[in-house]
Protein backbone atom coordinates (compact mmCIF):
# COMPACT_ATOMS: atom_id res chain seq x y z
CA UNK A 1 0.00 0.00 0.00
CA UNK A 2 2.81 2.41 0.92
CA UNK A 3 4.64 1.49 -2.28
CA UNK A 4 1.58 2.31 -4.35
CA UNK A 5 1.10 5.60 -2.49
CA UNK A 6 4.74 6.56 -3.04
CA UNK A 7 4.48 5.71 -6.73
CA UNK A 8 1.38 7.86 -7.10
CA UNK A 9 3.11 10.65 -5.17
CA UNK A 10 6.20 10.57 -7.39
CA UNK A 11 3.99 10.49 -10.48
CA UNK A 12 1.92 13.47 -9.29
CA UNK A 13 5.07 15.47 -8.47
CA UNK A 14 6.42 14.70 -11.94
CA UNK A 15 3.15 15.76 -13.58
CA UNK A 16 2.99 18.98 -11.56
CA UNK A 17 6.62 19.78 -12.43
CA UNK A 18 5.80 19.31 -16.12
CA UNK A 19 2.80 21.62 -15.79
CA UNK A 20 4.53 24.34 -13.75
CA UNK A 21 7.35 24.46 -16.31
CA UNK A 22 5.00 23.95 -19.29
CA UNK A 23 7.08 21.05 -20.59
CA UNK A 24 5.47 20.97 -24.03
CA UNK A 25 6.20 24.65 -24.66
CA UNK A 26 9.67 24.33 -23.14
CA UNK A 27 10.59 21.47 -25.48
CA UNK A 28 9.45 23.43 -28.55
CA UNK A 29 11.53 26.41 -27.38
CA UNK A 30 14.52 24.11 -26.85
CA UNK A 31 14.15 22.85 -30.40
CA UNK A 32 14.65 26.43 -31.62
CA UNK A 33 17.78 26.84 -29.48
CA UNK A 34 19.23 23.54 -30.67
CA UNK A 35 18.48 24.54 -34.26
CA UNK A 36 20.33 27.83 -33.71
CA UNK A 37 23.30 25.95 -32.28
CA UNK A 38 23.45 23.54 -35.23
CA UNK A 39 23.41 26.52 -37.59
CA UNK A 40 26.09 28.34 -35.62
CA UNK A 41 28.88 25.81 -35.16
CA UNK A 42 31.62 25.69 -37.81
CA UNK A 43 35.33 25.05 -38.25
CA UNK A 44 35.97 28.26 -36.35
CA UNK A 45 33.50 27.25 -33.62
CA UNK A 46 33.65 23.42 -33.41
CA UNK A 47 30.66 21.33 -32.39
CA UNK A 48 30.61 20.32 -28.71
CA UNK A 49 28.27 17.77 -27.17
CA UNK A 50 28.99 19.28 -23.76
CA UNK A 51 27.91 22.73 -24.91
CA UNK A 52 24.80 21.33 -26.56
CA UNK A 53 23.88 19.44 -23.37
CA UNK A 54 24.37 22.54 -21.22
CA UNK A 55 22.30 24.57 -23.69
CA UNK A 56 19.52 21.97 -23.59
CA UNK A 57 19.37 21.63 -19.80
CA UNK A 58 20.07 25.30 -19.13
CA UNK A 59 17.56 26.36 -21.75
CA UNK A 60 14.84 24.16 -20.25
CA UNK A 61 15.57 25.61 -16.83
CA UNK A 62 15.27 29.16 -18.13
CA UNK A 63 11.98 28.53 -19.94
CA UNK A 64 10.67 26.53 -16.99
CA UNK A 65 11.59 29.32 -14.58
CA UNK A 66 9.78 31.92 -16.71
CA UNK A 67 6.67 29.76 -16.86
CA UNK A 68 6.75 29.03 -13.12
CA UNK A 69 7.10 32.73 -12.22
CA UNK A 70 4.30 33.49 -14.69
CA UNK A 71 1.96 30.99 -13.03
CA UNK A 72 2.66 32.45 -9.59
CA UNK A 73 1.94 35.98 -10.78
CA UNK A 74 -1.22 34.95 -12.65
CA UNK A 75 -2.53 32.33 -10.19
CA UNK A 76 -5.77 34.21 -9.48
CA UNK A 77 -6.37 34.92 -13.16
CA UNK A 78 -5.52 31.35 -14.16
CA UNK A 79 -8.23 30.16 -11.77
CA UNK A 80 -10.80 32.02 -13.88
CA UNK A 81 -9.95 30.34 -17.20
CA UNK A 82 -11.00 26.83 -18.20
CA UNK A 83 -7.69 25.96 -19.85
CA UNK A 84 -5.57 27.03 -16.85
CA UNK A 85 -7.69 26.50 -13.72
CA UNK A 86 -6.29 23.00 -13.17
CA UNK A 87 -2.66 24.12 -13.17
CA UNK A 88 -0.76 23.23 -9.96
CA UNK A 89 -0.88 26.67 -8.27
CA UNK A 90 -4.44 27.88 -9.03
CA UNK A 91 -5.84 24.40 -8.29
CA UNK A 92 -4.10 24.37 -4.90
CA UNK A 93 -1.99 21.27 -5.58
CA UNK A 94 1.17 23.37 -5.24
CA UNK A 95 1.75 26.27 -2.88
CA UNK A 96 2.99 29.64 -4.08
CA UNK A 97 6.16 29.24 -2.00
CA UNK A 98 6.91 25.87 -3.58
CA UNK A 99 6.38 27.28 -7.07
CA UNK A 100 8.65 30.24 -6.26
CA UNK A 101 11.31 27.89 -4.92
CA UNK A 102 11.17 25.81 -8.12
CA UNK A 103 11.32 28.94 -10.28
CA UNK A 104 14.28 30.33 -8.32
CA UNK A 105 16.24 27.07 -8.42
CA UNK A 106 15.62 26.71 -12.14
CA UNK A 107 16.83 30.29 -12.67
CA UNK A 108 20.06 29.69 -10.76
CA UNK A 109 20.79 26.35 -12.42
CA UNK A 110 19.85 27.66 -15.87
CA UNK A 111 21.94 30.82 -15.63
CA UNK A 112 24.90 28.88 -14.28
CA UNK A 113 24.84 26.37 -17.14
CA UNK A 114 24.40 29.07 -19.77
CA UNK A 115 27.23 31.10 -18.22
CA UNK A 116 29.50 28.06 -18.43
CA UNK A 117 28.85 28.10 -22.19
CA UNK A 118 29.69 31.80 -22.42
CA UNK A 119 28.60 35.01 -20.63
CA UNK A 120 26.56 36.34 -23.58
CA UNK A 121 24.37 33.24 -23.63
CA UNK A 122 23.65 33.69 -19.93
CA UNK A 123 22.97 37.40 -20.43
CA UNK A 124 20.35 36.77 -23.12
CA UNK A 125 18.81 34.01 -21.01
CA UNK A 126 18.50 36.41 -18.07
CA UNK A 127 17.02 39.12 -20.29
CA UNK A 128 14.44 36.62 -21.54
CA UNK A 129 13.28 35.75 -18.00
CA UNK A 130 13.16 39.41 -16.99
CA UNK A 131 11.14 40.54 -20.01
CA UNK A 132 8.72 37.61 -19.78
CA UNK A 133 7.98 37.88 -16.07
CA UNK A 134 8.43 41.58 -15.35
CA UNK A 135 6.99 43.17 -18.49
CA UNK A 136 5.02 40.76 -20.68
CA UNK A 137 3.11 39.02 -17.87
CA UNK A 138 1.75 42.15 -16.09
CA UNK A 139 1.01 43.89 -19.40
CA UNK A 140 -1.35 41.12 -20.57
CA UNK A 141 -4.19 42.65 -18.56
CA UNK A 142 -3.29 46.22 -19.52
CA UNK A 143 -2.75 46.47 -23.26
CA UNK A 144 -2.69 44.47 -26.52
CA UNK A 145 0.93 45.68 -26.83
CA UNK A 146 1.80 42.89 -24.41
CA UNK A 147 2.14 40.59 -27.43
CA UNK A 148 4.71 42.99 -28.91
CA UNK A 149 6.66 43.02 -25.64
CA UNK A 150 6.35 39.25 -25.31
CA UNK A 151 7.69 38.78 -28.82
CA UNK A 152 11.15 39.86 -27.61
CA UNK A 153 11.76 37.08 -25.07
CA UNK A 154 9.90 34.72 -27.38
CA UNK A 155 12.35 35.45 -30.21
CA UNK A 156 15.50 34.90 -28.13
CA UNK A 157 15.73 31.05 -28.19
CA UNK A 158 16.52 30.68 -31.92
CA UNK A 159 19.38 33.17 -31.78
CA UNK A 160 20.46 31.94 -28.33
CA UNK A 161 21.70 28.72 -29.94
CA UNK A 162 23.87 30.70 -32.38
CA UNK A 163 25.32 32.76 -29.53
CA UNK A 164 26.01 29.55 -27.58
CA UNK A 165 27.88 28.11 -30.56
CA UNK A 166 29.90 31.21 -31.45
CA UNK A 167 29.96 33.43 -28.38
CA UNK A 168 29.01 36.29 -30.69
CA UNK A 169 25.89 38.34 -31.41
CA UNK A 170 26.02 39.69 -34.94
CA UNK A 171 23.95 39.89 -38.10
CA UNK A 172 23.48 36.10 -38.10
CA UNK A 173 22.00 35.89 -34.60
CA UNK A 174 20.05 39.08 -35.29
CA UNK A 175 18.47 37.51 -38.38
CA UNK A 176 17.42 34.41 -36.44
CA UNK A 177 15.95 36.70 -33.79
CA UNK A 178 14.06 38.68 -36.45
CA UNK A 179 12.52 35.54 -37.96
CA UNK A 180 11.17 34.27 -34.67
CA UNK A 181 10.14 37.79 -33.63
CA UNK A 182 7.77 38.22 -36.59
CA UNK A 183 6.57 34.63 -36.20
CA UNK A 184 5.23 35.42 -32.70
CA UNK A 185 2.47 37.71 -33.96
CA UNK A 186 0.39 35.46 -36.25
CA UNK A 187 1.01 32.59 -33.85
CA UNK A 188 -0.20 34.32 -30.68
CA UNK A 189 -2.95 36.33 -32.35
CA UNK A 190 -4.34 33.06 -33.70
CA UNK A 191 -4.30 31.66 -30.15
CA UNK A 192 -5.85 34.86 -28.83
CA UNK A 193 -8.60 34.54 -31.43
CA UNK A 194 -9.78 30.99 -30.74
CA UNK A 195 -9.34 31.34 -26.97
CA UNK A 196 -10.94 34.79 -26.94
CA UNK A 197 -13.75 33.93 -24.51
CA UNK A 198 -11.41 32.22 -22.07
CA UNK A 199 -8.91 35.10 -22.12
CA UNK A 200 -11.80 37.54 -21.66
CA UNK A 201 -12.67 35.90 -18.31
CA UNK A 202 -9.24 36.91 -16.97
CA UNK A 203 -9.20 40.31 -18.70
CA UNK A 204 -6.30 39.46 -21.00
CA UNK A 205 -5.83 41.66 -24.08
CA UNK A 206 -4.22 39.38 -26.66
CA UNK A 207 -5.56 40.73 -29.97
CA UNK A 208 -4.18 43.96 -31.51
CA UNK A 209 -7.58 45.67 -31.63
CA UNK A 210 -8.98 43.81 -28.63
CA UNK A 211 -11.57 42.24 -30.91
CA UNK A 212 -11.92 39.39 -33.40
CA UNK A 213 -12.44 41.78 -36.29
CA UNK A 214 -11.17 42.57 -39.78
CA UNK A 215 -8.38 44.84 -38.51
CA UNK A 216 -6.95 42.07 -36.35
CA UNK A 217 -7.11 39.66 -39.29
CA UNK A 218 -5.38 42.21 -41.56
CA UNK A 219 -2.55 42.71 -39.08
CA UNK A 220 -2.14 38.96 -38.86
CA UNK A 221 -1.72 38.83 -42.64
CA UNK A 222 0.75 41.74 -42.59
CA UNK A 223 3.00 40.13 -39.97
CA UNK A 224 2.86 36.82 -41.81
CA UNK A 225 4.20 38.63 -44.90
CA UNK A 226 6.98 40.21 -42.81
CA UNK A 227 7.77 36.75 -41.46
CA UNK A 228 8.18 35.40 -44.99
CA UNK A 229 10.45 38.31 -45.94
CA UNK A 230 12.61 37.86 -42.83
CA UNK A 231 12.85 34.11 -43.46
CA UNK A 232 14.23 34.71 -46.97
CA UNK A 233 16.92 37.19 -45.91
CA UNK A 234 19.64 34.49 -45.59
CA UNK A 235 19.43 33.77 -49.33
CA UNK A 236 20.36 37.36 -50.27
CA UNK A 237 23.97 37.25 -49.08
CA UNK A 238 23.67 40.02 -46.49
CA UNK A 239 23.51 37.90 -43.34
CA UNK A 240 27.15 36.94 -42.83
CA UNK A 241 27.80 33.28 -42.14
CA UNK A 242 24.09 32.52 -42.08
CA UNK A 243 22.92 31.74 -45.59
CA UNK A 244 20.70 29.29 -47.44
CA UNK A 245 20.75 27.95 -51.00
CA UNK A 246 18.27 28.92 -53.71
CA UNK A 247 16.55 25.54 -53.39
CA UNK A 248 16.10 26.07 -49.65
CA UNK A 249 14.83 29.59 -50.32
CA UNK A 250 12.17 28.24 -52.69
CA UNK A 251 11.07 25.71 -50.08
CA UNK A 252 10.90 28.44 -47.42
CA UNK A 253 8.87 30.64 -49.77
CA UNK A 254 6.40 27.85 -50.51
CA UNK A 255 6.14 27.15 -46.80
CA UNK A 256 5.48 30.83 -46.15
CA UNK A 257 2.81 31.05 -48.85
CA UNK A 258 1.15 28.00 -47.33
CA UNK A 259 1.00 29.74 -43.94
CA UNK A 260 -0.19 32.95 -45.59
CA UNK A 261 -3.11 30.99 -47.04
CA UNK A 262 -4.30 30.22 -43.50
CA UNK A 263 -3.88 33.86 -42.47
CA UNK A 264 -5.99 34.91 -45.47
CA UNK A 265 -8.56 32.26 -44.63
CA UNK A 266 -8.82 33.65 -41.10
CA UNK A 267 -9.72 37.05 -42.52
CA UNK A 268 -12.28 35.52 -44.83
CA UNK A 269 -13.97 33.22 -42.30
CA UNK A 270 -13.22 34.96 -38.97
CA UNK A 271 -13.90 31.76 -37.04
CA UNK A 272 -12.20 30.01 -34.14
CA UNK A 273 -11.67 26.99 -36.39
CA UNK A 274 -9.76 29.10 -38.93
CA UNK A 275 -7.69 30.66 -36.12
CA UNK A 276 -6.79 27.24 -34.74
CA UNK A 277 -5.74 26.11 -38.21
CA UNK A 278 -3.48 29.16 -38.50
CA UNK A 279 -1.95 28.43 -35.10
CA UNK A 280 -1.16 24.86 -36.12
CA UNK A 281 0.20 26.07 -39.46
CA UNK A 282 2.47 28.54 -37.66
CA UNK A 283 3.93 25.78 -35.45
CA UNK A 284 4.52 23.64 -38.54
CA UNK A 285 6.07 26.63 -40.31
CA UNK A 286 8.70 27.48 -37.70
CA UNK A 287 9.60 23.82 -37.19
CA UNK A 288 9.99 23.09 -40.89
CA UNK A 289 11.86 26.34 -41.53
CA UNK A 290 14.45 25.43 -38.91
CA UNK A 291 14.77 21.91 -40.34
CA UNK A 292 15.19 23.31 -43.86
CA UNK A 293 17.91 25.70 -42.68
CA UNK A 294 19.75 22.89 -40.89
CA UNK A 295 19.47 20.32 -43.67
CA UNK A 296 20.52 22.90 -46.25
CA UNK A 297 23.63 23.69 -44.21
CA UNK A 298 24.70 20.04 -44.03
CA UNK A 299 23.96 19.32 -47.69
CA UNK A 300 25.89 22.28 -49.03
Amino acid sequence: MNSTTNTLSIKSVYIDFKEITKAGLAVSVLFSSIAGYLLGFSNSFPFSWTTLLMLTVGGYCMVGASNAFNQVIEKDLDALMDRTKNRPVPSGRMSVNTALLIASLLTVVGLTLLYLINPKTAMFGAISIFLYTSLYTPLKTKTPLSVFVGAFPGAIPFMLGWVAATGEFGIEAGTLFLIQFFWQFPHFWAIGWFLYEDYEKAGFFMLPTGKRDDKTALQTILYTVWLIVASLLPCLGFTGQLFISKIAAVLVLLLGLWMLYYALRLRKEKTSKAAKSLMLASVFYITMLQLIYIIDKFLR
